[in-house]
């Protein structure tokens, strides 16, 4: 099945192949609409990321209303990661345009929970459908905090049943 440009829908661009088998997890679950939600293939790097969603995406996002958009990205350790992304987002775009990821990078955080990539998935969706902050409090995770609770509030309602 694929998306309805027309209705609300996210997709999600992956930074990398770990992000990539992250969010594939996500789709594990069987609350999820699976109508609602694209993974784009993944482009190898945060700043591919940024700079395919600004000359790729941002103008179809003008084009469908109903589009939001997830970049999936590595932290890298980098504070000023978040705020030099949003920038590069114009600004009519920016409320539907969520950044999140791992504050290092996703091998770290399958290290430390002793998890697989997709099992980190399964179990980050579970805690969305369920309201709970769950992995989400994880400290490799726990920067997303503002961003996660602004993209639950536009996607929740369409992405799960």
């Amino acid at each position: 099945m694929s998306i309805n440009n027309y209705l609300p829908h996210l997709l999600v661009l992956p930074e990398d192949e770990a992000n990539y088998k992250i969010v594939n997890g996500f789709l594990l679950n069987l609350n999820l609409d699976l109508r609602s939600i694209k993974v784009l293939p993944y482009v190898g790097g945060w700043n591919v990321a940024v700079e395919k969603f600004v000359k790729d995406y941002a103008p179809k996002m003008r084009q469908y209303p109903e589009r939001r958009m997830v970049l999936l990205i590595d932290f890298d350790r980098q504070d000023n990661r978040h705020n030099h992304i949003n920038e590069k987002i114009p600004d009519d775009l920016r409320d539907r345009v969520f950044i999140i990821g791992t504050f290092s990078n996703p091998e770290e955080l399958r290290n430390s929970l002793r998890k697989s990539f997709e099992e980190i998935g399964e179990t980050i969706s579970k805690d969305c459908f369920d309201n709970t902050e769950g992995l989400w409090n994880h400290n490799l995770l726990k920067h997303n905090k503002t961003e996660l609770e602004r993209m639950i509030s536009s996607v929740k309602p369409f992405l799960f049943s």
